[in-house]
């Protein structure tokens, strides 16, 4: 299947050769709910902790005999109803929750389902390698703004990335990532997803 490809300044148009496994998929919004809860589950931290009644210090003694003191029965100072004592059914910290797995085949069809959709909606946007080196922000800026992609996610090569990937930086709402850490959730938070002609070819090797 044949995509458009952009060049740099925008003037010249040209057309680039994807595999339709990549632009024909259907999208799967089961499929990816389930992979966003599980990233989004996964990435919340879980720090919180409180001592629980095994992890107080101090004496295990009981604190007063069992029977005849007409006082209800109690062990040490430890239990949760005392002041300083344990805390019941507290955060118990990040070791203790469970990392939801997403297995590999789960996030390779929910990136094709986005990538297709981004191509379906047109706001995939595939650009010509960047040979040039772009230093000023205001430069690739303006490039950006030209294509209508100030709210996107770029994912570029290790080229292209060494030539712009630093006055990318400071533009907000627009992301810089590659092949190999690209995520669900940013082809979801951004509106565009931009690729060069090397990268989309890493992601039709890789995922295919």
């Amino acid at each position: 299947m044949k995509i458009e490809k952009i060049s740099i300044n925008g003037n010249q148009k040209s057309s680039l050769d994807i595999s339709d496994k990549i632009l024909t998929n259907k999208l799967n919004k089961r499929l990816i709910g389930e992979i966003l809860y599980k990233n989004v589950a996964n990435f919340k931290g879980r720090k919180a902790k409180t001592k629980q009644k095994n992890e107080i210090k101090g004496s295990t003694s009981k604190i007063y005999a069992q029977k005849g003191t007409g006082n209800a029965r109690h062990a040490s100072r430890k239990a949760p109803i005392f002041v300083g004592g344990g805390v019941a059914h507290g955060p118990k910290g990040e070791n203790s929750y469970k990392t939801r797995k997403l297995n590999k085949k789960e996030k390779k069809l929910g990136l094709l389902s986005l990538i297709s959709e981004k191509n379906n909606q047109k706001n995939l946007i595939v650009f010509e390698d960047f040979e040039k080196q772009i230093t000023k922000t205001k430069e690739i800026f303006s490039i950006l703004k030209k294509n209508d992609a100030i709210n996107s996610i770029v994912v570029l090569d290790k080229n292209s990335n060494e030539k712009i990937g630093r006055s990318l930086k400071n533009i907000p709402n627009v992301k810089v990532s590659d092949t190999n850490n690209l995520v669900l959730y940013d082809l979801i938070k951004y509106k565009k997803a931009i690729f060069t002609e090397t990268s989309i070819k890493e992601f039709e090797k890789r995922y295919i």
